[in-house]
């Protein structure tokens, strides 16, 4: 009983583990080409009821097409897509039960801010009774009821943004598709808003399909993250999976900072895998097994923050996940700092540590040109073969 319950939870929270779940968007081989080019390349996708889903990647990459498809602005050149099982085929954005909410935020500055967000209620000839309750209600969860009689140029960035978020939530869309929200604002005010936004979509329960290039944007909003590179999803995934458990050289690099290591696996036990790297005298022991040869070349991808810096470095040093370096570089980023370790071989290996005190003097953790040891857990190292 214990099990089936704590089984039922976990598909309550994350519906796409649960294989009798039915996706509330889906999408199945879809492509956009304009002309010879393709922007989007036969991609799959199944976004559940409830998600705040990312689409993340560089520009060029599809992405926005994407959108601008489940919108009804782009016609797909072949495949489909349904959302709350009806086919969007041939019907238009202002039928489709999506909203969209535009990264230029596109307020009208001669209207006030209840009558901007009451404007699409008003052009669908909603009685005004009505407009006025939703207009009123939208507004306290956005936490600008105190700013209904102001106009645009009267508020911050952040208000506006939540201004423009509550015109696109007030005809109560299925789906709301953000195409880079939270742009427009400053690296402080974006980071607020960041949080904003969740409290409000899970507050509503709303379906959220947002579009950013910001990594860290997409990694604090998303349940779940699809990374996209030349018109297709290289991974698709919770954003834990995504930073820690990346499938491919493309989303290691992409997501976060990733020292990449080329290699070969010399030894692939019942828990474990040795590879041994082009890159000197270096060794990885991985703690886990692989599906993988013997002697197969590889790629080893070890996060900055995995790795531990010590100025102690004894005479001679295990044998795996461990290097001496010299510190070529430091840079003092605040609430942490970089070190870029110049090995034997010319390779640069950056390495971040928290700044957890305050020094009394100016000393770093190392200081240049000092020779310093490097090591790491044998969970840290990520095994790529894409």
């Amino acid at each position: 009983m214990t099990q089936a319950t704590d089984t039922s939870k976990l598909f309550e929270n994350q519906p796409w583990l649960d294989p009798d779940a039915e996706p509330f968007v889906k999408i199945r081989a879809l492509t956009k080409t304009f002309g010879s080019f393709t922007a989007v390349s036969s991609v799959d996708l199944d976004i559940y009821e409830g998600e705040l889903f990312s689409l993340l990647g560089g520009s060029g990459c599809g992405k926005t097409t994407l959108l601008r498809m489940l919108a009804g602005f782009e016609e797909p050149s072949s495949g489909t897509i349904s959302i709350d099982g009806v086919d969007m085929a041939n019907i238009p954005p202002y039928q489709r039960p999506v909203n969209m909410m535009f990264q230029s935020y596109a307020l009208f500055p001669h209207m006030t801010v209840e009558q901007n967000v009451g404007y699409g209620l008003k052009q669908d000839r909603v009685e005004k009774n009505e407009i006025a309750e939703r207009v009123a209600e939208i507004l306290a969860i956005v936490e600008l009821t105190p700013f209904n009689k102001r106009k645009p140029h009267q508020l911050s960035g952040g208000q506006r943004q939540r201004v423009a978020l509550a015109r696109s939530l007030v005809k109560k869309p299925k789906v709301l598709l953000l195409d880079e929200p939270l742009a427009a604002l400053d690296k402080r005010l974006r980071e607020q808003t960041q949080f904003e936004l969740m409290n409000i979509q899970h507050q509503l329960g709303v379906t959220f399909i947002v579009v950013t290039h910001d990594q860290e944007e997409a990694m604090t909003l998303s349940t779940r993250i699809a990374v996209m590179d030349q018109g297709q999803f290289s991974q698709i995934g919770t954003p834990t999976d995504i930073y820690e458990y990346p499938q491919t050289r493309f989303v290691a690099n992409f997501i976060g900072s990733a020292n990449m290591f080329e290699g070969r696996v010399v030894e692939n036990g019942d828990n474990h895998v040795i590879v041994r790297s082009s890159h000197g005298d270096l060794s990885f022991y991985i703690d886990h097994s692989f599906e993988i040869r013997e002697n197969i070349g590889v790629s080893i991808a070890l996060r900055p923050e995995k790795i531990t810096l010590s100025r102690e470095v004894p005479e001679t040093i295990d044998e795996y996940n461990t290097v001496k370096g010299i510190v070529d570089d430091i840079g003092y980023l605040g609430n942490f700092s970089i070190y870029r370790i110049l090995l034997e071989n010319d390779k640069i290996i950056a390495v971040t540590h928290p700044n957890q005190s305050r020094p009394r003097d100016a000393r770093h953790l190392a200081e240049w040109d000092d020779e310093v040891l490097l090591s790491w857990a044998p969970s840290s190292p990520i095994l790529l073969t894409k």
